[in-house]
């Protein structure tokens, strides 16, 4: 009769944990970890390859990250080639089937937003282009919106019996998401029309959203660090359009944005681009509301 009971007790104790089973994530970029979290609360467990303050173009593909790797149920990227020199290593070398490119496991928040700046002709000697168009959507909030449809969609795909969960979170995140964007635009009025520098092509959609204007990047060549010779080229032939702000990325080398504030008599906007990019922007709220702070900040 105890053998029983015994192995009753342990059936249920392994029902229970898989009840409790959560989807393991693992994300290539903190914006997504945080996102996984609004929408799959205690049946996610999501962690980020990379921090606000690495380049998402340049990780190492480190033996923990390859664990990783091997556990995930699912791999969330942003794609468009973002992660192009390092993911595809850690998918071959993590030997996961569960979560390669096609499968269920695997997802691109890319594929669901129209992107922006796709190169007419692919040609190396341009610099570092992506072939879909630039990647960086998470610069605009709105495009959140989109991406958070098709990641709950693709969670009830992995974990059919949270569904209604992942329903309701959704809901909720549309519902105070979209709240949250007019308040963003009603703070940003202001910054409508505003010319701006940027240091890397990694804006646009950022200056879309708010109306901006970007007069130029002040790399020559996307990824090309500029010399204080083109600098100072630059410098002459923007003077006219009288830039306000040049707008930097908390994780890049901001030499080049110094030497032209120095002589442009221009403030740096560094902004966090990402969750963790800042103290400030611990969560995907914090993110914007940081950025619009510190855009006012150096508008005034």
């Amino acid at each position: 009769m105890k053998t029983i009971f015994a192995a009753v007790a342990a059936l249920g104790l392994l029902t229970a944990g898989a009840a409790e089973a959560k989807i393991t994530i693992l994300t290539c970029e903190p914006e997504w970890t945080a996102l996984a979290k609004e929408l799959g609360g205690d049946r996610v467990d999501a962690v980020s390859a990379t921090t606000g303050l690495q380049d998402p173009h340049q990780i190492q593909a480190r033996p923990s990250l390859i664990a990783r790797m091997r556990a995930a149920d699912m791999v969330v990227c942003t794609g468009a080639e973002l992660e192009v020199g390092w993911l595809p290593v850690l998918l071959r070398q993590g030997a996961n089937p569960r979560v390669q490119p096609g499968t269920p496991g695997y997802f691109e928040a890319a594929r669901v937003v129209g992107l922006k700046e796709a190169p007419q002709a692919l040609d190396r000697s341009l610099g570092d282009v992506h072939a879909a168009g630039n990647p960086h959507i998470q610069t605009d909030p709105r495009n959140m919106l989109p991406v958070a449809a098709a990641l709950s969609e693709q969670f009830t795909r992995i974990d059919p019996a949270g569904a209604e969960t992942f329903k309701a979170n959704l809901a909720a995140f549309e519902t105070r998401w979209k709240i949250a964007i007019d308040g963003w635009q009603q703070k940003a009025a202001a910054l409508k029309g505003v010319p701006v520098l940027v240091q890397h092509k990694s804006w646009v959609y950022l200056i879309d959203w708010l109306g901006m204007r970007e007069i130029a990047p002040l790399e020559p060549k996307p990824g090309i660090a500029p010399s204080t010779s083109y600098l100072a080229e630059l410098l002459d032939k923007v003077k006219a359009e009288k830039p306000r702000m040049i707008l930097v990325a908390a994780y890049e080398d901001d030499r080049g944005s110094k030497w032209m504030s120095e002589h442009a008599s221009i403030p740096v906007a560094t902004l966090p681009f990402t969750v963790g990019g800042s103290r400030e922007a611990e969560t995907l709220t914090g993110l914007y509301d940081d950025t619009i702070k510190k855009l006012l900040a150096a508008l005034n």
